[in-house]
Formats: structure tokens, C-alpha cells, sequence
């Protein structure tokens, strides 16, 4: 199923950046940006198997063009923009503006991650019906 496909790369990415949150509190630097480079990375390769397949093949089945898929776009842009807002404080050891910036997107990503979890990948498991496993193939080739 999508839902459990998606809902464990979530939890992947969370755990990721649970890490690198907890290197730069216990002062090892270099090992929380590497960490939160991970985190970023998986959090965007995320976003783009959401964006170039989930959701494009999702709306071709459904013809909904403006509805949950719209907002998961925008809100994906929002955290992206978080994201990178995090990534530059990190590079210049602005290590207060990390954790501040990070406490809202955490707050904004778990929110968004629910909202996918609770509605949209179900919809789009009833939507793809037995074309699921073939979707959670294609999702498993895309680039990391």
C-alpha cells in the first residue's frame, strides 16, 4: 500500500533529522550536518516522488487538479523554503536560529506528514487500486 509505503519513508526522514538534532545538542558538529544533509536530501527526494509521480498519476485517475495534491505542493514549497532557511544557519553555526527555525518546521512537517497519512494516501490507494504495487515500484526506482 502507498499509506505504508509513504508513512515509512516519513518516519525514515523524521528519525534522520531526530539525529542530527541530537549531534548539534551534544556539540558534534560535523556529525549533525552531515545528518541534517541526509535529512534534507531525503526530505526533498520525498517531496519529488510525491510531486513527479504519486501525485500526477493521482490526478490523471481522478481529474482533481486543485484539491489535497494543490496544498500538498504548496506546504511542500513552505518547507522547502524552511529547509534551506535551516540548511544556511547551519553552515554559518547559527546553531539558536537551527533549533528555532527547526522547531517550526518540524511543527509544519508533522502536520503535513498527517494530513497525507490520515487522507490523501488512502485516497490514492483506493484511487490506484491493484496499479499500487506497480506505483510503489516505480516510487522505489526513483533517484535518492
Amino acid at each position: 500500500m502507498i499509506l505504508e509505503f509513504m508513512r515509512d519513508d516519513h518516519r525514515a526522514c523524521d528519525h534522520l533529522y531526530t539525529e542530527a538534532e541530537n549531534a548539534l545538542a551534544e556539540k558534534r558538529v560535523d556529525e549533525a550536518k552531515n545528518l541534517f544533509d541526509a535529512f534534507y536530501q531525503a526530505t526533498n527526494h520525498h517531496f519529488d516522488m510525491e510531486e513527479r509521480e504519486l501525485f500526477i498519476t493521482f490526478e490523471k485517475r481522478t481529474g482533481m487538479m486543485g484539491g489535497p495534491t494543490q496544498m500538498m505542493r504548496y506546504e511542500h514549497q513552505q518547507l522547502r523554503s524552511l529547509l534551506e532557511s535551516m540548511r544556511l544557519a547551519l553552515r554559518e553555526n547559527r546553531v539558536n536560529d537551527f533549533f528555532g527555525i527547526g522547531e517550526s518546521m518540524m511543527i509544519m512537517l508533522q502536520q503535513h506528514n498527517m494530513k497525507e497519512e490520515q487522507m490523501l494516501y488512502p485516497m490514492i490507494d483506493r484511487t490506484l487500486g491493484e496499479d499500487g504495487s506497480l506505483m510503489i515500484q516505480t516510487l522505489r526506482k526513483m533517484e535518492k
